[in-house]
This record gives C-alpha cells, sequence and structure tokens, in this order.
C-alpha cells in the first residue's frame, strides 16, 4: 500500500537532487535542469497531500500553477543562456560573472 510518506519521500529526494544540480553543475543549462528538479519535487507534495487530505482541487491548481511557471522559467532561462553564448562563446555561469564590470 503507498502511503502519503512514501510521495513525500519522493518530493523530499527530487528537491535534493535538484539542490545538489544547482550547486554543482557550472553549465547554465544544468542549473537549469536542477531548478526544474526543485519544482517537480514541490508538485508531488501538492498532489500528494491533495489526494490523501481530500483538499478538493487545491493541489492540483497548486501544481497545475507551477507547471505554467516552469515552462515561463524555461523560456526565459534559456533565452539568457544562448545571450550569454553569443557574447561570451561558452555557457559556463562562471563567465556570466563578467556581465557586471
Amino acid at each position: 500500500m503507498i502511503t502519503l510518506s512514501h510521495f513525500l519521500v519522493v518530493g523530499a529526494l527530487l528537491f535534493a537532487f535538484g539542490l545538489v544540480t544547482v550547486a554543482t553543475r557550472r553549465n547554465a543549462v544544468g542549473v537549469l535542469m536542477g531548478v526544474e528538479l526543485i519544482l517537480n519535487g514541490a508538485n508531488v507534495n501538492f498532489v500528494a497531500f491533495n489526494h490523501y487530505l481530500g483538499l478538493g482541487i487545491s493541489g492540483q491548481v497548486f501544481a497545475l500553477f507551477v507547471i505554467v511557471l516552469a515552462a515561463a522559467e524555461a523560456a526565459v532561462g534559456l533565452a539568457i543562456v544562448l545571450a550569454i553564448f553569443q557574447t561570451f562563446k561558452s555557457i559556463d555561469v562562471r563567465t556570466a560573472d563578467l556581465m557586471r564590470e
């Protein structure tokens, strides 16, 4: 029998893997994938709480909102990555530090 705690563990693992990915990657695309993992971990928790606590459709609405937010974040993030690549010929996030000067 799958319980709420199983879903919470999966959500926590996704969130943790996303944090590790964001913290360790120097490639901008890898960082964006880490942010997506973090958002998906939150989505798993929203839907699991919605299902097991019987909160109507509010958890699913929040999950849908997070999916839309993630799509917008991916579009804007990839546009920034392309702009950095055109300027510096690299997608290493450490080169973006030069943009402050």
